[in-house]
Formats: structure tokens, sequence, C-alpha cells
């Protein structure tokens, strides 16, 4: 490990941005590899980090010819476990985007790996540096609503034709579920304020609008904002979506906490308004939050009201620089401290898993009416390592 990290880069597409909050030259790390399969990946690294920057095809190309002290996995969702198991493997501290894997036994590969290997894995699940989330986390943990019974988080996607519907997002072969590109986020929320995980979950769901839409492309020459269009609307009027159309573009989830919490969770794709709106409720009151972005609100009620009563307290949700928030920077300086440091961090790996595997069951249960499914916990000793900060 040297004094200045050297960081590797795979996959440099729509997250790729991400990568820029760990090029620091002069302050402790760069970006001095990236590895892309495309000459328009290649050119956006150049163009960020400069021409000194070495670009290579692979992440095995990357670990052949470079020498780095941590890896940030920008790769699509469907590349996350392979890559990682690939640079875990070499025991080097892996910085994985979110969701963690596609595949429950793919995150269960990778916790495993990364234990034997003793090689740092941080997840790069950026909500729990939201102020938003953090802001409502602090109030459940102080006790002011008592102790959390239930959590309901809606989560209305205004962009999700643009967003996920016209490339491999709509694919289950590549994305199983939007459970898990986007409701990943959620789940991990939820547990988070929480303090728990879900053991049951079951789900509705469909295919309600895009998959009626039958002007099709292949986008795989253009990336999101290249075809991003605000002004389209309503969502039935969308149009080039990917060739393949198989996930939900609604689904509900009903889940039960290894705590005893009661949970729901409801995405929508073809909302008008883009926005998340989580209740907790606990057995002293509950906090809601209106709007999720700086400025807005986050109501707190702690004493009984007849029909929709103004809350008791109003919180505002701090301004951040950087994107989603202020999380993106937040969440990079915390993995670059885990890589040089170890310890317990904010985000987690076990938590990480533990959203994957109830959005894979959660659209399970969507796709075969319904049916309640257990959610099988994580190994005892897996989940303590991890816990302890991977010492």
């Amino acid at each position: 490990m040297t004094n200045d990290l050297r960081i590797g880069v795979i996959g440099f597409g729509a997250r790729g941005t991400l990568a820029g909050h760990a090029h620091l030259p002069g302050e402790g790390s760069a970006v001095t590899v990236v590895a892309d399969p495309t000459d328009r990946g290649k050119a956006k690294a150049r163009e960020n980090f400069g021409e000194g920057v070495a670009t290579v095809d692979s992440v095995e190309q990357l670990l052949a010819e470079h020498e780095v002290d941590a890896v940030m996995i920008l790769a699509p969702d469907f590349a996350h476990a392979s890559v990682a198991l690939t640079t875990l493997g070499a025991g080097i501290p892996t910085f994985c985007e979110k969701p963690m894997a596609i595949a429950l036994e793919d995150t269960d590969a990778m916790l495993a790996l990364a234990k034997e290997k003793r090689a740092r894995l941080y997840i790069g699940h950026n909500m729990r540096h939201m102020p938003v989330v953090r802001q409502m986390k602090a109030i459940v943990d102080s006790g002011r609503i008592g102790r959390v019974r239930a959590i309901w988080c809606r989560h209305f996607v205004g962009a999700g034709g643009d967003f996920y519907f016209k490339d491999w997002h709509a694919e289950r072969a590549k994305a199983t579920s939007l459970l898990l590109q986007k409701g990943a986020h959620d789940i991990d929320v939820i547990h988070w304020l929480a303090g728990g995980y879900t053991r049951r979950v079951s789900g509705i769901g469909d295919l309600a609008v895009y998959g009626d839409i039958t002007d099709r492309r292949d986008n795989s020459d253009r990336l999101m904002w290249d075809w991003f269009d605000a002004d389209i609307w309503p969502p039935t009027t969308q149009k080039e979506l990917n060739p393949v159309v198989d996930v939900e573009d609604i689904s509900m989830l009903h889940m039960t906490l290894d705590n005893g919490v009661l949970a729901s969770y409801q995405q929508c794709h073809f909302t008008p308004d883009y926005w998340r709106n989580y209740t907790v409720i606990g057995d002293a009151g509950r906090i809601e939050n209106m709007g999720d972005g700086s400025g807005e609100q986050i109501h707190i009620w702690e004493s009984r009201h007849s029909g929709p009563g103004r809350p008791d307290a109003v919180e505002v949700i701090a301004r951040a620089d950087g994107g989603h928030g202020g999380a993106d920077p937040s969440l990079v300086r915390e993995f670059l401290g885990f890589v040089r440091h170890g310890g317990i961090t904010d985000v987690s790996a076990i938590a990480a898993r533990e959203a994957v595997a109830t959005g894979v069951l959660g659209a399970q249960s969507i796709r075969t009416g319904g049916v309640p499914l257990d959610v099988p916990p994580v190994p005892e000793d897996v989940r303590e390592y991890f816990d302890a900060g991977q010492a």
C-alpha cells in the first residue's frame, strides 16, 4: 500500500463520474488505469483524467499490466459479480457499485471470497450518505418516535421509461428485476432505518405500460443521456425502447423483518413525478419526508391529531454539494478511508447482500403469484466478520 492510492476503474459508462471523486492527485489518490471495452469509454476516461491515464480492455488486462491499490467496479449490473470475484481473488480492495450482484448466489460468493482472501469489499450504496436518509436515521436513532414498528416506502420513478426501458435494464437476463437496480437502494434504506433485515417477502407486480410499446431500437451504441427526453409525456408515447422488455414497470412488496418490523415498498416507473417518500412509524410517533432533496422537509408527528393535521415539528433537509444530494463524494471519501484503514463503515456489505436477496426473492414471488418466500440469512461467521469491519 502506498501513500498515494492508485485506483483502477472497471467500466466507464453512466456511473463513470463517480470515479472522479477518487481522482485527487496530490491529495492522496488518483485514477491511474481504466478498463472499458469501448472506444467511447476509453476516450471519456482520458477526457476526465488526462492523457496520462492508462486504458485497457478488461479487468484481466488491468491486473496483468498494472499495479493498483484498489479498484472501483462501475460496469453494468450483470458484470458486477464476475469482475468482483476476479479482483477479490487477487486480494485487491474492491468498490462494487450497487446492486452488489443480480443473483443471490453471486452475492454470497463475493462475501465468502472477500473473507477468505481478506480483501476489503465495499458496496456503493450511496443513499446511506444522502442527507434526507441520514437525517431520518438520526431521528429514529434518537428514540424520538419510539420503537420502529413499520416502514412504508413509495418510489415514484417519473423518468423510468428513459432510465430503465431503453437498454439492458429492461431485460430479466441482465437485470433480474428493477427491484435490484432501483429497489436495492430503497430496500437497504428500509433495513437501515428499521435496524433489521427482511426474512420473508411477498409481492405483486406487472409490466403494465412499457410492454405494449412496439417502437424498439438497439441502443447499445448510445448512453442514457443520449436518448433522455424530459418532454415525453404520457409514458405510452415513449419510443425506441430496448428490443427486449420483460421486467416489471410496477412492483409492490410486503416484508417481515427479523426484528418484527413490517415494511412495504412500492415502485412505479410511469408516474409524472420523480421522488421517494419514506414513512417510519414508531410506537410514539412517526416521520415522513416531503421531498428528498436539499431544502425540502421531513415532517415529525409526536402527538395525536384528527385528520391530516400539521406536523409537530419540521426538519429541513440539509444542502450538500455533489451528485445525489452530496452522497456521491461522501461515499467515495468513505471508501478511500476504508481502503487505507479498514473498519466499520456506514455502508455495509452484509446489508447490500440482504437488499439483493430481498429483491431477488421479491421478484420471484411476483412472478409466482405472490407466494410468500423466506429470505435465507447470511452464515453467522460471515456476518460477524463483515459487521466487525473486515478486520
